[in-house]
């Protein structure tokens, strides 16, 4: 048995599909008929969902774990649940939630597990909060969790600008911590106003002017470039420091599997770590211990989720979206988010 919002129950969705190896321009507007959640789900009513760098590997096929094609993209959504599934509390209908689903979000309607859910708070936009998903819960965990920085300590940042990197940057800032970050010439003025100390990645001297700023090292660094950055970035720690790798953008476009680039960082990462340098480094991913644990899988994202967005709430984070498309613009805004161009995320709006 289920239960819902209202008596009109919606009987078909809107949904984008991602259908193979294709352009923004191939992404595909389709219509299904709305099945009815299953025990221990819900269907929520979506408000938000973003653009990441998830789902630009997927269009390419360069995403680890991603399902086959065709698939429905969405890293993550916003949303109010509408219906519930035999087993779920019946409060949860007409709340408002966020939850991160790997794929399945840019849809007007997604059936999730209840289990997964964080509820939002009620004086945050539905956008506002769609930013803090899986980036916060990146963020507080690789600062907190992987890092273990503390106040006083120094920080690299790449990608500084980036979905992950400004809320990474403002939870740090917030903590005491001082920041290096690196990005655009272009978003060094917003930076600053963060309170982070700017350097442009293309620098020829990047690596000399990092160690002007700190010339002790620092104590993290955070990169989700690829292997010769995060090479460069060891290299800049402080003893004791960590390096927290938590991607491989600069191989996005390249052909083939990424597999290889994937086992040569992993690599390099054990033999960083085994050695006596008295530096460690370790690769994060989001997905890690659901399968192992998954109830401590869930403790842990429900807490980053949780002081985050209560931060988001009080306003010591500032939630910074590029621009809002509805689904029917989907094209552009994959290509807003792919051309590096903006600070924070694009935002699909139901």
């Amino acid at each position: 048995m289920t239960q819902t919002l209202s008596s009109t129950r919606p009987t078909q969705i809107t949904e984008i599909v991602l259908p193979g190896l294709v352009e923004p321009s191939g992404l595909q507007i389709q219509q299904r008929t709305l099945a009815a959640p299953a025990a221990g789900q819900v269907l929520v009513q979506v408000e938000a969902s973003g653009v990441s760098f998830a789902e630009q590997g997927m269009r390419r096929g360069r995403y680890p774990g991603q399902p086959k094609f065709p698939f429905v993209p969405g890293y993550d959504l916003v949303g109010t649940v509408r219906e519930i599934g035999t087993g779920v509390d019946s409060a949860l209908i007409g709340t408002r939630v966020a939850v991160a689903t790997k794929t399945g979000g840019w849809a007007t309607h997604a059936l999730v597990d209840a289990a997964d859910l964080v509820a939002v708070p009620a004086s945050v936009d539905a956008a506002e909060a769609e930013t803090v998903i899986v980036n916060g819960i990146t963020a507080w965990q690789m600062l907190y969790g992987s890092a273990r920085a503390k106040p006083g300590q120094t920080i690299l940042v790449h990608g500084a600008n980036g979905g992950v990197g400004n809320v990474l940057v403002q939870l740090a800032r917030h903590a005491g911590i001082r920041v290096i970050g690196t990005a655009s010439p272009r978003h060094h003025a917003a930076l600053r106003e963060l309170g982070v100390e700017p350097l442009d990645y293309n620098a020829p001297d990047l690596t000399a002017q990092v160690r002007r700023l700190a010339p002790g090292g620092v104590d993290a660094a955070f990169d989700h470039l690829g292997l010769e950055s995060a090479r460069r970035s060891f290299g800049l720690l402080a003893r004791g420091g960590t390096l927290v790798v938590y991607g491989m953008a600069a191989d996005l476009n390249e052909a083939g599997s990424m597999l290889p680039m994937f086992l040569k960082m992993v690599g390099q990462i054990i033999a960083w770590t085994a050695l006596p340098n008295h530096r460690r480094a370790s690769f994060y991913d989001f997905w890690s211990g659901k399968t192992i644990s998954p109830k401590r899988f869930r403790q842990r994202q429900h807490e980053a989720l949780s002081r985050v967005l209560d931060l988001l709430a009080q306003g010591v984070i500032q939630p910074y979206i590029a621009a809002r498309f509805p689904l029917s613009e989907v094209r552009q805004a994959m290509e807003l988010a792919e051309s590096r161009t903006v600070m924070g995320k694009v935002v699909l709006i139901p």
